[in-house]
């Protein structure tokens, strides 16, 4: 399955992304500054294992971002927890490039998963939780449509340092209604 964008396409993860450059993402301070990697070395041995993890695994989608142009993996961007009780999932991103931090890469891979989650998937919510300094992914939370809900004090522990999380949702009813 291809997801396909303006600048951007959406693939799912495979094997073979453990031996480029998307292990090294998690061991980069900058990619990592707001998230819970980048304390210990990420090894392209638990980038398989992870992707193994998650190959058919119906709790998860996990997607490749690839820049069109030049067919490059950037980042990933997934889906996490689908829970088809709750008709539900998390939405997680991470860009691993930062030459292209800022450039809506982010923004076009979220609304073509957005769509993928209410149009294919048929759920009826989708939720993100970020770091309360990260103002870039809250941005990008509330430009896909997303309501700030709330926050979870001192919810998140790295570097020596609380922080709180501040959480995100949407509805497939508002997701129909805005972004479309």
């Amino acid at each position: 399955m291809r997801l396909e964008g303006e600048r951007v396409y959406l693939r799912p993860l495979e094997l073979h992304d453990a031996d480029g450059a998307y292990p090294s993402w998690l061991n980069d301070p900058e990619v990592c500054r707001y998230n819970s990697h980048g304390e210990t070395l990420y090894t392209r041995e638990m980038a398989q294992s992870y992707i193994a993890s998650v190959i058919d695994n119906p709790s998860y989608a996990v997607f490749a971002i690839c820049l069109r142009e030049d067919d490059r993996h950037v980042g990933n961007i997934s889906l996490q927890q689908v829970s088809a009780k709750n008709s539900s999932a998390e939405f997680a991103i991470l860009i691993g490039e930062p030459s292209i931090f800022g450039k809506g890469i982010g923004y076009e891979a979220g609304k073509l998963l957005l769509e993928y989650a209410f149009d294919t998937l048929k759920l009826h919510r989708l939720y993100c939780g970020t770091h309360a300094e990260n103002i870039a992914m809250q941005k990008l939370a509330l430009k896909l449509g997303m309501s700030e809900e709330g926050s979870r004090r001192d919810a998140f522990f790295k570097n020596g340092t609380f922080a709180d999380i501040v959480e995100y949702g949407i509805l497939a009813d508002e997701y129909s209604e805005g972004l479309r």
